[in-house]
């Protein structure tokens, strides 16, 4: 290829336009065959990715920033990135949506509308909400997460929220983002959000295991429980009088090879969580284990049932209220750690 294409690769994250390929004095022709053998990958209309990068980028998130990255390079000033497309530039955990769009906001009365793959925003937004991120203007970790509670629900924005708090944002700021959006269109999703959110849960799985455990009206959840065992902290998903709620995702289980964080035996990991278990459970605290599964259709009312089950064990044999000797430990070992 001419090298001034991997000199635009270079600048642009991996990206050329098909004005920059003309200036350089390759054909519309040479330009189809570049992408029909393979040596450009076609983003969007009119811009081309370097195929090596292309394949490098995860589902997830990687990709659709590039496509984020090749939506802008075609649009005038005044966009910006927003949803699910700042998140990804921002590095948020969210839940990936059912539909991926490119999404970006620019000034105006509330209105959206698609095209191309792109979700065009109409809605207001302070000077002091846009991040620049790799070069990329983007709302605020604040903004973002309300933004797609509003667009995707309270579940989303469970998540959203949760992350930007991990990541340092305050939830005043989350008030301070909804405060203006007295009659948008899905405020009251954005401002469940806000009441649920805490920053203990440290994975997209954590938070939707909190909204399920909210849904059984059993108490407030407690994020991040340390309990002192004979082999250390176990700190414990989420706990609720004397039983803990703990989330599994397959990651944990999974070696590294194969997308997980399993680097050594894969059996010694599985019977350490074994033993894990016990060491809490011996501390008179009940437990339940939540896998993604449980999250969806008709396996969440299943899961909801089973969990409460088991709650019911537990407060019929340690009781409602948690032992001041646990209680005390707890506020020990977070003293200790900051928390």
């Amino acid at each position: 290829m001419h090298p001034g294409i991997h000199a635009h690769f270079a600048k642009a994250e991996g990206l050329v336009t098909r004005d920059q390929l003309l200036d350089l004095g390759i054909s519309p022709a040479h330009i189809n065959a570049l992408v029909r053998d393979g040596a450009l990958v076609r983003i969007r209309r009119g811009v081309y990715a370097d195929p090596v990068t292309w394949a490098a980028l995860d589902e997830f998130r990687g990709r659709p920033l590039l496509q984020a990255r090749a939506a802008v390079l075609r649009m005038r000033r005044g966009w910006v990135l927003s949803h699910d497309s700042s998140a990804h530039a921002l590095r948020m955990d969210i839940l990936a949506p059912d539909e991926p769009f490119v999404h970006v906001t620019r000034p105006g009365f509330t209105n959206a509308w698609t095209k191309g793959g792109v979700k065009h925003h109409l809605a207001r937004f302070s000077p002091s909400q846009v991040a620049e991120i790799g070069g990329l203007r983007a709302l605020d970790l604040a903004r973002t997460a309300v933004d797609i509670a509003r667009e995707r629900g309270p579940r989303d924005g469970l998540a959203a929220c949760d992350s930007a708090m991990r990541m340092g944002c305050s939830r005043a700021r989350l008030w301070e983002a909804v405060a203006p959006m007295t009659h948008w269109r899905g405020a009251p999703a954005a401002r469940t959000s806000i009441e649920l959110a805490d920053p203990g849960a440290q994975t997209v799985g954590e938070s939707l295991a909190r909204e399920l455990v909210h849904e059984l009206g059993i108490g407030w959840p407690d994020t991040q429980f340390p309990v002192q065992t004979d082999r250390g902290v176990a700190w414990c998903d989420i706990r609720v009088g004397n039983h803990i709620f703990e989330f599994d995702g397959r990651v944990k289980f999974r070696r590294v090879d194969n997308g997980g964080v399993v680097v050594g035996n894969l059996e010694a990991v599985l019977w350490d969580e074994r033993l894990r278990q016990q060491l809490i459970c011996s501390e008179g605290l009940g437990m339940s284990r939540i896998i993604w599964a449980d999250f969806w259709g008709d396996a969440r009312g299943l899961a909801r049932r089973r969990m409460r089950a088991e709650y019911e064990v537990t407060l019929q044999r340690f009781g409602p209220d948690l032992p001041e000797r646990l209680a005390r430990n707890a506020r020990e070992i977070r003293g200790r750690q900051g928390a």
